[in-house]
């Protein structure tokens, strides 16, 4: 508790700078969306990232700019056909796949990102920031924050006793919470709990969304050499920050699978391969699964055999609003409209 009590004081001083205008904070002449949340992971950034991206992308020109956490580079780099997860980090490398008309790029500085996303793309309409809730230099004109049902901000401690990146207050700076993850049998009176326990201010909406599962694809399509519906006992390997949702509803098809987990953003090495094929062996699994953001560490390595790769399955996911598309649509729309020629007259 008292490491949380020093963290939360640097942490504290830091935001009451950038609130009062000693540290500088920077706008950029485009508008500016940012997806982000209080606690470390685990509360679905990219997919909704993905979904926003989706939907904005039907009426406008939408562009992407994430950190590229853990990737082996620095500075700007624009995600295309040469690059790879190591380069760009494995969640601008599965944006990029699934995104495909939207231009995405990494950057740890998001002012200077979005300033050379804004010159290489003159005509973009908005840029939607995949986490960057704590990067203050950059002042977005939207912020939208992530929370998970069953781990409400609101309920969370500071680093390290809890799981918040900052104070529970710095949630005022957003404009939406979204309470990410829901129950699939979610009741009205369970959505009136969590709106009385996040007791929101009047300016902030509050809209709820579930994961939805794909069906599940190849590793490598060409080399596949089974149905992924004639697994029994697959082996569920796993590098993300909460595994939970994706378990549970595996279970319902596989109540005898194996996990084999690691934590978030881990890069697989020989070692780690060799784990896999042990463990594989020795539970005698029949199949493999893994998410989308795995599948883009483990195309690359060198060491997954050939017997394994041709039996792993990628399970996409979604994000899912259940008819709440278009208040989402509509309110982030407004901001857009109003503020593609206010910003730039700003700027200039």
């Amino acid at each position: 508790m008292i490491l949380s009590w020093i963290y939360g004081f640097f942490v504290g001083i830091r935001n009451i700078l950038y609130d009062e205008h000693l540290l500088h904070s920077s706008k950029v002449s485009v508008p500016t969306i940012c997806i982000g949340n209080l606690a470390v992971g685990g509360t679905g950034k990219t997919p909704h990232t993905e979904a926003l991206a989706r939907m904005l992308s039907a009426h406008y020109k939408v562009a992407i700019l994430s950190r590229g956490y853990k990737r082996k580079s620095k500075g700007f780099q624009l995600v295309d056909s040469h690059s790879s997860a190591t380069s760009v980090g494995d969640e601008a490398m599965q944006m990029y796949l699934n995104l495909p008309d939207v231009k995405i790029a990494v950057c740890e500085n998001r002012v200077k990102g979005c300033r050379r996303l804004q010159r290489l793309f003159p005509d973009t309409d908005v840029i939607l920031l995949d986490d960057g809730f704590q990067h203050r230099r950059l002042q977005c004109g939207y912020y939208i924050l992530l929370t998970a049902a069953n781990k409400l901000f609101v309920h969370d401690h500071l680093l390290p006793y809890g799981r918040l990146r900052e104070h529970r207050y710095g949630s005022l700076r957003a404009n939406m919470v979204i309470v990410s993850k829901c129950p699939s049998k979610m009741r009205p009176i369970d959505k009136r709990v969590i709106d009385s326990s996040l007791n929101l201010p009047t300016y902030q909406h509050l809209l709820f969304s579930w994961l939805r599962y794909g069906e599940q694809k190849p590793l490598f399509p060409d080399g596949s050499v089974q149905d992924a519906s004639s697994m029994r006992k697959p082996l569920v390997l796993t590098g993300i920050a909460d595994v939970t949702p994706m378990l549970d509803y595996l279970r319902t098809s596989y109540p005898h699978l194996v996990h084999l987990g690691y934590s978030d953003h881990h890069r697989y090495s020989a070692r780690d391969i060799q784990r896999l094929k042990q463990c594989y062996e020795q539970n005698r699994c029949d199949g493999i699964i893994t998410t989308q953001k795995d599948a883009v560490r483990l195309i690359e390595s060198k060491d997954l055999p050939e017997a394994l790769s041709e039996r792993t399955w990628v399970l996409p996911v979604e994000v899912d609003m259940r008819g709440q598309e278009a208040e989402w649509l509509s309110l982030l729309s407004k901001y857009i409209n109003e503020n593609k020629q206010k910003i730039r007259k700003e700027i200039v």
